[in-house]
């Protein structure tokens, strides 16, 4: 059995040959081979074998540990980490209830395409099967939620799992890896090599496009009177946002995004309509129920931007571009599908593109869209403190201050005041859970997220229910010296719940008013600065004092309690018949993205 060194620095890094070593020494040496920096995780018993091969890694800085105080705060993470990155995010836990707790997290991921390895260790190979201490059947429980695992009962596997966890994570449409180790293999003495290429047969992760398909859409797209371009997820995962900005000028495509496609053309673009979908902007899902032809960039028509979906763009033209197979015409069947990566197809298709203008088609939409500002609630006289003013107020302070942050949302209301009333200029400003629809994301996720860019700043934005589900990582905010800021939007209810039971069960308040403790000095205990928000004047002075204080720094904002998020798709509708904020009897001046300090 080899042994680490006395002195960590004497230790090679990476192997460079193949060499002897444990099964728990060859996960870091398959770390340092794949780039990772930072790990997130919790110790136990059946993978102790590899936190303790990691003590010379991080002696000598190679890699950093953060212990989070629940493993699915692990996952969310390193979800962050690689929102904000691209890269791999790792998370690690033990077995049974260590590794079961990651669930969540791994669903959250998978769902919204992010690449993740999850390592989890297991009881010893002999014990596989008998209901051992703490053992689970971590691989079946987890096959829904990832896009592979694996269950390594041999160490001179390891190497090879290691590689290819990797590779599946980060190639073609990104996803979840989970290994799950035995106890007895991380013990185990096997060679370690790393100098092989994956290869694995039937996985095809860029597929090749169609030269004719790509042309089929530059045809409907040249002969378009009242094109539409809705962007997704996909296109900030191929990195195509500039070229996605050359094609709308080229040709005057208005632009609809996704949840999280906000950001993929500057929401300060004339033709970008915003998010569209259940919460979207009234006048982008009356385009895209108008649209001739409606060009859909990697987005997967999930049914809070289709709406019922007999009825979504029915007289439009559809083009699929997309690099999951699986996804085409999965929900909406289009006409022409492009199969492949948009790296590849989007710069591909704007030669065969013409420059176009459609005067008549932009003029409707603009008319649509000062239609809908006249009943935004922020041209309301109001004296309460209510979320959209906090969250545009939050851009104002972030612009006036010339910073670049990262907002990270929870699940709820303020998740779609957030997409509705702070303005993304770039792809990977917001980072949320689109899919899966997680509570308690936000501040792990953050952390993730701070953990790779220290100077950034980086806001964490809850809800009061979602915040009280993951709270227990202030105590690892604190521990890692993170700088993140919290906004919890406290309205005494789990806000969105509450908002359905307002609409379509009378009123009946069963189960969402929420107790809470004083924020103020739950921060306080965990030796975080915090303050207490109740009127209107008071939020610029608090977001300053935030940005101003070094370290984290959390601010309480006590808002109306009956606030609801407009417009509305109500279940079984179609994406344009819309519940409407009611138009105010006297509007007041629409101040637009103008300071209002």
């Amino acid at each position: 059995m080899s042994t680490a060194p006395s002195n960590p620095g004497d230790l090679p890094r990476p192997a460079d040959e193949p060499r002897e070593m444990t099964g728990a020494q060859m996960v870091w040496e398959a770390m340092l081979h794949e780039g990772v920096k930072v790990v997130f995780g919790h110790p136990g018993g059946a993978i102790l074998p590899t936190y303790d091969a990691l003590a010379p890694h991080e002696a000598a800085g190679r890699i950093h540990h953060v212990l989070v105080r629940h493993e699915q705060c692990a996952a969310h993470m390193a979800d962050g980490y690689a929102r904000a990155t691209g890269q791999v995010g790792v998370c690690m836990a033990t077995s049974g209830p260590g590794a079961t707790n990651l669930v969540t997290g791994l669903a959250t991921a998978q769902m919204d395409s992010v690449p993740m390895v999850a390592i989890t260790g297991q009881v010893p190979t002999n014990l596989l099967g008998t209901d051992a201490f703490q053992e689970s059947d971590v691989v079946g429980v987890t096959q829904p939620v990832t896009k592979h695992n694996y269950l390594v009962t041999d160490v001179e596997e390891l190497p090879y799992v290691l590689k290819e966890a990797f590779y599946i994570a980060r190639t073609g449409r990104p996803g979840v890896v989970l290994i799950d180790i035995c106890k007895d293999v991380q013990n185990a003495t096997g060679i370690f090599r790393y100098d092989f290429s994956v290869d694995l047969p039937g996985y095809e992760p860029w597929p090749e496009y169609s030269p004719e398909a790509l042309q089929a859409a530059a045809d409907l797209i040249n002969r378009a009177e009242r094109p539409l371009i809705l962007a997704g997820h996909g296109v900030q995962l191929a990195g195509v946002s500039d070229r996605l900005v050359e094609l709308v000028e080229k040709a005057e495509i208005p632009v609809v995004t996704t949840l999280l496609g906000v950001g993929d053309i500057p929401e300060t673009h004339p033709l970008c309509l915003g998010m569209g979908g259940m919460h979207g902007e009234a006048y982008a899902n009356r385009a895209i129920q108008s649209c001739d032809v409606l060009i859909a960039l990697g987005m997967r028509f999930d049914d809070r931007i289709t709406g019922r979906l007999d009825r979504f763009a029915r007289q439009a033209k559809i083009i699929h571009f997309e690099l999951d197979k699986a996804e085409v015409g999965k929900n909406v069947v289009p006409d022409v599908a492009v199969v492949g990566d948009l790296a590849q197809t989007l710069p591909a298709l704007l030669p065969l593109i013409q420059e176009r203008r459609h005067p008549v088609w932009i003029q409707e939409i603009n008319e649509w869209r000062q239609d809908t500002q006249q009943t935004d609630i922020l041209n309301f006289e109001v004296d309460e403190l209510i979320p959209p003013y906090v969250i545009r107020q939050l851009w104002h302070a972030v612009k006036e201050r010339g910073q670049d942050p990262i907002i990270v949302t929870d699940v709820g209301q303020h998740q779609m005041w957030e997409s509705q009333y702070f303005i993304h200029e770039r792809p990977g400003q917001l980072l949320t859970s689109g899919g899966l629809g997680t509570m308690g994301y936000a501040v792990p996720a953050a952390m993730g997220a701070q953990m790779a860019y220290r100077d950034r700043l980086v806001w964490a934005i809850c809800g009061d229910g979602g915040f009280q589900m993951t709270l227990q990582e202030l105590a690892t905010l604190q521990q890692e010296k993170l700088q993140v800021k919290i906004g919890i939007i406290n309205n005494g209810f789990l806000g969105m719940v509450r908002q359905w039971q307002q609409l379509f069960y009378s009123k009946r308040y069963v189960g969402t008013p929420v107790l809470s403790p004083d924020f103020v000095k739950l921060a306080e205990a965990y030796g975080i600065p915090a303050l207490q928000v109740t009127r209107p004047e008071e939020v610029v002075p608090a977001l300053r004092q935030a940005h101003e204080t070094d370290g984290p720094f959390l601010i309480d904002f006590q808002v109306k309690e009956e606030v609801n998020v407009y417009p509305m798709v109500a279940p079984g509708a179609a994406v344009d018949e819309l519940i409407r904020r009611p138009r105010p009897a006297i509007v007041q001046g629409y101040s637009g993205v103008q300071p209002s300090w």
